[in-house]
């Protein structure tokens, strides 16, 4: 008598790798044990009757987009088969017939051969091995973690459902998400008091309440200087496009062209380098016949080079005559578009426009708006598709073309990340190719570019942007990791291919190359870092942006650098941002575990050099506001998280402390503005020949006080 086949009573719910291997599942979709081991992660279930083959594709990344519930999808097992792979694995489209019912049977989508059924296990061995020699090799943050550990990495996920905040009409970036930990709540209290929000008193010692009264004076007085200053600055009106010769002499002109040109343009291609110093000395010759195009494009380079030069030997008003450009440029891009406009020279003046912008702090907040009508320009010019696709074209040409290309990719995905918006961009919707890794001058091989760099991270960047802004992302630790990981691994190669050829790089392009890419990493891990203190598996997090966080703070030793970084440069604001929150957040936060511990006196090293970095931060915000910056809320801020520190160290009442520390902030603060309003009347916007306007700077006069470092929910406008 044949013997009946044995019927499993109850369905297997672990994929059929973790069976195979004999492993628990976390019956994730897929399971943290193929995302490991890189394996096509397929589950496979008993059916009850016969209904369709249903297969849904999933990744970490994209698993919570599936609009069907996960107890839903459960329940359907019963039912359904269901086949999930990773995103490496081709996706299997929908069968549309029901398939004839096989009682005792389990079923697949595919039935192979036997003897690939026998070889198939053998084959995933060999693979396991392999992947098992590559890993040791590689540092893994998450090797050597219990199995319970894995299974939370992999369904922890850093967004939440987004509650969506507006602040001055505009949503919050990364860094404001941060400054809302309850690690800043002290401060927030402070602030809210002075501004007349008792909805939480703060204290009801009478020296606090006089503290903090006047504080609010000092707030008020700071705002009322702040639109004065910003008044008296020219480009309030419509700016003329009847400019003129820089006032200064053709020697230091030629000194700051060379400055853009050796440090800004080796990071952002946008010239031909031989080429342009012919367009620049046709320039010269006739500057009276020279047109508008040309006459911007020299102008901003010169503006641009101007940032890194010392100002004592230019004329009076010069920064002030930068600026009027960088509003001709931008009048000028915003005219009737002709054929001066849409083309190669009129995208290489939005390109300068735009970086002199974030330089100069000129609108560098709204400059993503500005990043996506340059790619709408570059695409309708051709940009996005290699030269290749296109008709005959010089070899310098198509090269330019490419580098062009490059530089808008790196602009758009900076300024993306500045404003936790979309990158409005992505590889599937442009095919141009990576420039050609020529010098300008003898077309030879040469080192590997500045740009070249930049772009070989730039799909890891990229995805990170569409992971952190898309509506349905959901970030798990697991794809925060990966990605950092990446990041890192490409950060580790530059610095050594950098460090090996020292002679063709400088400290500047490299502090920028570190603050461009590593910068990343803050935002990123930003949604973990936060939940280091209630869950210690997210303590890597926070010591990753920690370490990001000091480089953009300490770069490499170089002057023009340094002073780019003082000269109220909306390049870094956004970065420092980010550096500020979170080396203050893990100042506050190991000061108050210590506290807690009893282990203040001890283990000192750590906090203190969190401590000098807060001071470092404090003096580079005084330079930006001798520099010209209204901003004093970072000082002010800085000052109080300092003093609250040390309050609790001295473990004596913080609320006393916190409140004289803003007032001695606010009372230096306002000294500054002070003399940046004595410093204009003294040589006024009339005596450059600027017109008076009634329109206000960048929209606007109120003091930049919308406290999006730390407070996401006030309006101090």
């Amino acid at each position: 008598m044949e013997r009946m086949a044995r019927r499993r009573r109850r369905p297997a719910l672990s994929c059929i790798e973790c069976r195979r291997r004999k492993i628990k599942c976390d019956r994730s979709e897929p399971c943290a044990h193929c995302v490991l081991a890189k394996l096509s992660c397929e589950y496979r279930f008993y059916r009850q009757s016969g209904v369709a083959a249903i297969q849904h594709p999933l990744s970490p990344s994209t698993a919570g987009e599936s609009p069907v519930p996960r107890n839903q999808q459960r329940s359907a097992f019963d039912n359904e088969t269901l086949s999930c792979q990773s995103t490496s694995t081709p996706a299997v489209e929908q069968q549309g017939n029901a398939e004839p019912h096989v009682d005792g049977r389990y079923q697949t989508h595919t039935h192979p051969p036997s003897s690939t059924q026998d070889a198939e296990p053998q084959l995933h061995d060999l693979l396991l091995r392999v992947q098992k020699l590559e890993e040791s090799t590689t540092p893994n943050p998450i090797r050597g973690l219990s199995e319970t550990g894995r299974n939370i990495l992999t369904r922890q996920s850093g967004l939440q459902d987004p509650q969506i905040i507006l602040n001055k009409t505009r949503v919050l970036r990364w860094s404001h998400w941060m400054g809302t930990a309850p690690e800043f709540e002290p401060i927030h209290e402070c602030f809210n008091a002075a501004n007349g929000n008792r909805d939480g008193v703060l204290t009801q010692d009478p020296d606090t309440e006089a503290e903090i009264a006047e504080v609010g004076n000092l707030l008020r007085k700071c705002k009322d200087v702040a639109k004065t200053i910003k008044r008296g600055r020219p480009g309030n009106g419509m700016p003329s496009l009847e400019i003129g010769h820089p006032p200064i002499d053709r020697g230091l002109a030629d000194t700051m062209a060379n400055q853009y040109l050796q440090t800004f343009e080796l990071v952002y291609r946008i010239f031909h380098i031989p080429s342009f110093w012919i367009e620049y000395q046709r320039y010269w010759n006739t500057p009276e016949n020279a047109p508008v195009s040309l006459r911007l494009k020299v102008l901003l380079v010169i503006g641009i080079g101007s940032s890194l030069n010392c100002h004592s030997d230019t004329a009076p008003g010069f920064r002030d005559m930068v600026h009027q450009w960088i509003y001709a440029a931008q009048t000028w891009l915003s005219g009737p578009l002709k054929k001066d406009r849409l083309d190669l020279s009129g995208l290489q003046i939005y390109c300068l426009t735009i970086l002199s912008r974030q330089i100069f702090s000129i609108g560098g907040d709204l400059v993503w708006i500005s990043a996506g009508s340059l790619i709408h320009r570059a695409m309708q010019v051709g940009l996005h598709r290699d030269p290749k696709h296109l008709p005959p074209m010089p070899l310098l040409q198509a090269e330019l073309r490419r580098r062009l290309w490059t530089t808008i990719l790196e602009m758009t995905v900076q300024s993306a990340l500045d404003t936790a918006m979309p990158p409005r961009i992505s590889f599937e919707e442009f095919d141009t190719q990576a420039p050609a890794n020529i010098d300008d001058d003898d077309l030879t091989e040469s080192t590997m570019s500045t740009q070249l760099i930049l772009l070989d991270s730039l799909p890891t960047r990229l995805g990170i942007l569409q992971l952190l802004s898309g509506l349905h992302s959901e970030l798990s630790y697991m794809d925060t990791l990966a990605l950092g990981s990446e990041i890192a691994d490409a950060w580790r190669s530059y610095h050594d291919f950098l460090r090996a050829n020292e002679f063709f790089t400088t400290p500047f392009h490299r502090n920028m190359i570190e603050y461009l890419v590593r910068r990343f990493m803050i935002p990123l891990h930003c949604p973990f870092a936060s939940k280091a203190r209630t869950n210690p598996l997210f303590h890597y997090s926070l010591k990753v942006s920690l370490d990001a966080a000091t480089a953009i703070m300490s770069p490499e030793p170089d002057e023009g650098f340094s002073r780019l970084m003082s000269i109220n440069s909306g390049l870094f604001r956004e970065g420092l941002r980010y550096a500020f929150t979170i080396i203050t957040f893990d100042l506050i936060q190991q000061t108050e575990l210590q506290r807690l511990e009893g282990t203040l006196r001890r283990n000192l090293q750590h906090r203190e050099a969190l401590k000098k970095t807060v001071r470092d931060m404090m003096d580079l915000s005084l330079e930006r506001i001798r520099q010209g910056e209204t901003n004093i809320k970072s000082h002010m801020f800085l000052n109080m998280i300092l003093a609250l520190v040390e309050a609790r160290e001295a473990g004596i009442a913080h609320e006393f402390r916190v409140a004289q520390s803003a007032r001695e902030s606010l009372e230096l603060c306002y000294d500054l503005l002070r003399s940046q309003v004595e410093s204009f009347s003294n040589f006024g916007a009339e005596e450059m020949g600027f017109a008076s306007a009634s329109l206000d700077e960048q929209g606007g006069t109120a003091l930049d006080f919308d406290l999006d470092f730390f407070l996401s929910d006030t309006d101090f406008s």
